[in-house]
């Protein structure tokens, strides 16, 4: 194995692992797993929830601290879990007049976590 392929593996283990902390987060507050992982055609997005009526679509973000696990967040991202969600969407039996929120949640240190609900402004 290379060392970025070492690197690789170490990531998408971490990534893992903060999604689980995220999932664990949110099941305290009362949500469930709809989806985990969910692929659409503009890409990923690492937790769907379901809360009532409500979908809520969470990107996953984890770093050494909580102004680094922020700075990985990006307008391209945003763009791309956007038009993910309103195909996800498409499959709702009210479309897209359901009740959506679009949180990011930031996981650092020793499993600090913190969700800041619709963090993009949306829903």
């Amino acid at each position: 194995m290379t060392a970025n392929q070492h690197r690789g593996k170490r990531s998408h283990i971490a990534g893992e692992v903060a999604e689980e902390i995220a999932l664990r987060a949110y099941e305290q507050r009362g949500y469930r797993l709809a989806e985990k992982r969910w692929r659409g055609p503009h890409g990923e997005i690492d937790l769907i929830l379901r809360k009532g009526d409500e979908v809520i679509f969470a990107e996953v973000k984890s770093s050494d601290s909580r102004d680094l696990a922020i700075a990985r967040i990006t307008p391209r991202q945003m763009e791309r879990i956007l038009a993910s969600a309103a195909v996800f969407l498409e499959g709702e039996p009210q479309g897209q007049l359901t009740e959506t929120r679009l949180d990011v949640v930031l996981v650092w240190g020793a499993g600090e976590v913190e969700i800041l609900e619709n963090a993009y402004g949306h829903g």
